[in-house]
């Protein structure tokens, strides 16, 4: 696959398409928002399904506790707000109310990571992933491009039980062809590689292919995988990367702590232990600025890869 890189588009675009679809072929879904349809694009489907969709205004807990019940009563749901109010806030029910009783809600959340930008460190969730990730029956999903969304929320929508799918607010780059067939029992393996393999999620997928460019240029064979599915994660594919590489790198516009990159520590510590460095946010809360200097300023760029790819490589060496 060859990648321009050359054009954006924003996944919660790509959402709301995927929302009026779905609402086509399934008559018993239903929509909920807290007060945010706007900008979560959950608007797009009340436009077309007025009399199945519900803002709850601002009572995230609420709603989540409402789409409990509807899916009790067999409906298809999807419930949305901002990372920060819909992991951090209405937590307490996502696990009580959804993910306890296995129920068939669809968790679609917006504006995550450091790139919400100037909001600030209060709507910066960094910490949504491993939230998400420690609750039983939970599974979660981060696209990385507008195709990849698409496909996700159609992916989610055939599943049962609760879903969590990570959108961010920034423009994202297109990776993927509007055609491409996902196959999301495994992960995408977007660069073939020899020397070091680079795991990645949503927005630095694309400063991932980046960065196996610019070492390509330096003769080093970065392998890069799209590692869109967080939980459950495909042991079989981190191993045989580790394997063939002997070298690894995780990229995640969120704390290093729990999400991507623990993942894949977690499933090497105990199958193969390999070398391995984690890009991603620090110890740290975000700030107010724009995403790209957001981007530069918590070590989250193309550079940043290239530069832990070499580090992991050194360490190969040595073992």
């Amino acid at each position: 696959m060859e990648f321009k890189l050359d054009s954006k588009r924003a996944i919660r675009s790509a959402y709301g398409e995927a929302l009026q679809e779905l609402g086509a072929e399934n008559p018993t879904m239903v929509v909920l928002d807290a007060d945010l349809s706007c900008s979560t694009k959950t608007s797009m489907f009340a436009e077309k399904y007025p009399d199945r969709f519900f803002n709850v205004g601002v009572a995230e807990q609420n709603m989540m506790s409402m789409a409990a019940g509807f899916a009790i009563e067999g409906r298809l749901v999807f419930a949305s707000t901002f990372a920060m109010f819909g992991a951090g806030r209405a937590w307490e029910q996502v696990r009580n109310s959804i993910a306890y009783d296995n129920l068939n809600v669809k968790v679609v959340l917006t504006h995550a990571g450091l790139t919400v930008g100037k909001d600030g460190a209060s709507h910066q969730i960094i910490e949504d992933l491993s939230l998400m990730r420690v609750i039983p029956n939970m599974r979660i999903f981060v696209p990385c491009d507008f195709s990849e969304t698409k496909a996700v929320i159609k992916h989610a929508a055939k599943m049962t039980g609760p879903v969590y799918v990570r959108l961010c607010r920034e423009n994202m780059l297109d990776i993927y062809p509007d055609d491409y067939e996902f196959d999301f029992s495994t992960p995408n393996t977007l660069i073939e590689g020899s020397d070091v393999t680079i795991f990645s999620c949503g927005y630095m997928v694309a400063e991932s292919i980046k960065a196996a460019q610019e070492l390509a240029r330096e003769e080093i064979s970065a392998q890069v995988v799209d590692m869109h599915t967080i939980k459950l994660m495909d042991v079989e594919s981190v191993v045989n990367s580790a394997k063939n590489t002997g070298a690894i790198v995780t990229a995640e516009e969120h704390s290093i702590f729990g999400g991507l990159g623990s993942g894949v520590a977690e499933i090497l510590s105990e199958s193969y232990p390999t070398p391995m460095k984690r890009v991603g946010v620090m110890d740290k809360f975000g700030v107010s600025g724009p995403a790209p200097k957001l981007m530069q300023a918590y070590n989250l760029t193309s550079q940043d890869i290239v530069n832990a790819c070499r580090e992991v490589i050194a360490r190969k060496k040595t073992v």
